[in-house]
């Protein structure tokens, strides 16, 4: 056997959907046993397209009527709602994902979902799950690669720690993440099949599955991060050499507890990641220079990240990831914009390179009061804008291209929606991180 047939073989194995299954039952998941399928139903209404922030859990809401005990075969509690546009429980984008199991008289201890998915409507498996511990583990890990982790951590580093590092660490990771959305609507492979596995989480269930962008992120980041602080910052190295692994591999490993990656999706997105770097990096202080220095960046810049997003959006057919990709480039965009604005005004300077390595400073009561002032004045700010911008980019949309309205998630799957929407938002958020907060924290002097 060749050397590329023995490659080809172990990749057919680290694929298979029995490892993820065999990893969720040493972790402590198992699926509730299966009876008849129920009939698929029309998924309930969510006037609230999206969630208001990527961490925040779901819960089921019972149904009229229904009792808080074991449901019946038939009940809407124990169905896998219909996707939108399609028959029966069929999926886009080669989703194979099972029926939702049925609950016995005695039910163990058990969990849903993370999150339904709030555009397709799909809710995940119960399970048992009896390590209670690894769960909440992995919850979190999975929340590292979530909007919720990202709206905060990069504002985080740039209103407290360093804004430098805090605006090219967003150019990596609109880099990997786009390159990684790419890759994944031009390989085409579906997430491993269900059964076996157990989908805890089906908030992404409509994406493909390789390679695996959280399993991306969750190594750019670490490794950015590290790369970009060490001898900027004095602080010891064996530090960032324990944090680069233990943040991988709690992002990796919840991946596949979490039923959304095999091994091997797992394994090309930690190996895509590092070739990217190797790539790009070196680029990245002329990108953020150019950014802040340059007289046309900011046309360059809505130009470019626009361009990028039309082109995504043609790869495939509509899924969650149309979205996720334009929220990604449109953030990137507006962060690199406001940005720009903030240099030229003098209102966010970086320090001179002749003060570097910079020392960490000793924490006091007033700093620390400032950096949970600035968090909690900055997040009201920036989800404040989000709102508007959501409430207005939708349905002038809809009306610009006369799409019906009545129903915002069937809306938001055609392209002419859901790009302005998600990159007009989420690039007046970046706006705001970049800008118009760091103005609002030097007015009320807070900066």
């Amino acid at each position: 056997m060749s050397l590329r047939q023995r490659l080809a073989q172990l990749a057919r194995r680290l694929q298979e959907p029995q490892k993820v299954a065999r990893f969720q039952r040493l972790c402590g998941v198992e699926a509730l046993p299966r009876r008849s399928a129920a009939p698929a139903t029309d998924p309930r209404e969510d006037e609230k397209a999206e969630a208001p922030l990527a961490g925040d859990a779901r819960r089921r809401e019972p149904q009229p009527g229904a009792s808080a005990g074991p449901q019946p075969p038939g009940n809407d509690r124990n169905q896998c709602p219909a996707k939108p546009g399609g028959g029966g429980g069929g999926a886009p984008n080669g989703v194979r994902n099972g029926l939702a199991t049925e609950l016995g008289p005695a039910s163990p201890p058990r969990v849903g979902a993370l999150r339904r998915n709030s555009l397709t409507g799909e809710e995940g498996e119960l399970a048992h799950v009896s390590n209670w511990p690894l769960y909440y583990l992995f919850c979190f890990g999975t929340e590292l690669g979530n909007e919720l982790f990202y709206i905060l951590f990069f504002p985080f580093w740039i209103w407290n720690l360093d804004a430098l590092v805090g605006r090219r660490l967003v150019v990596i990771w609109v880099l990997v993440m786009y390159l990684g959305q790419c890759t994944k609507d031009i390989i085409r492979w579906p997430r491993p099949a269900s059964p076996p596995v157990v989908k805890l989480e089906v908030f992404y269930n409509s994406e493909y599955s390789m390679p695996s962008t959280h399993a991306m992120s969750g190594t750019a980041i670490p490794i950015s991060m590290i790369l970009l602080t060490y001898g900027r910052w004095q602080y010891p190295l064996l530090c960032g050499l324990i944090l680069i692994p233990c943040w991988c591999s709690l992002v990796c490993l919840s991946r596949i507890y979490m039923g959304m990656h095999s091994i091997l999706d797992i394994i090309a997105g930690f190996l895509y990641t590092i070739l990217i770097l190797a790539i790009f990096y070196p680029f990245v202080d002329l990108i953020d220079d150019f950014n802040q220095t340059h007289k046309y960046a900011p046309l360059i810049i809505i130009g470019l990240h626009l361009a990028l997003g039309i082109f995504s959006f043609t790869l495939d057919t509509w899924s969650t990831s149309r979205g996720d990709t334009a929220e990604i480039l449109g953030s990137g965009a507006g962060i690199a914009c406001g940005s720009h604005v903030s240099h030229n005004v003098g209102l966010m300077l970086d320090p001179s390179l002749d003060i570097l390595p910079l020392a960490l400073p000793p924490i006091t009561v007033t700093m620390f009061g400032k950096a949970i002032l600035r968090i909690l004045i900055g997040m009201v700010f920036v989800l404040i804008v989000r709102d508007i911008m959501k409430r207005i980019t939708i349905p002038l949309a809809c009306k610009i291209f006369s799409i019906p309205c009545d129903d915002i998630r069937k809306a938001r799957q055609h392209m002419e929606v859901e790009l302005p929407y998600r990159y007009i938002t989420y690039g007046m958020v970046g706006f705001s991180i970049t800008f118009l907060v760091p103005y609002l924290f030097f007015f009320i002097g807070i900066s």
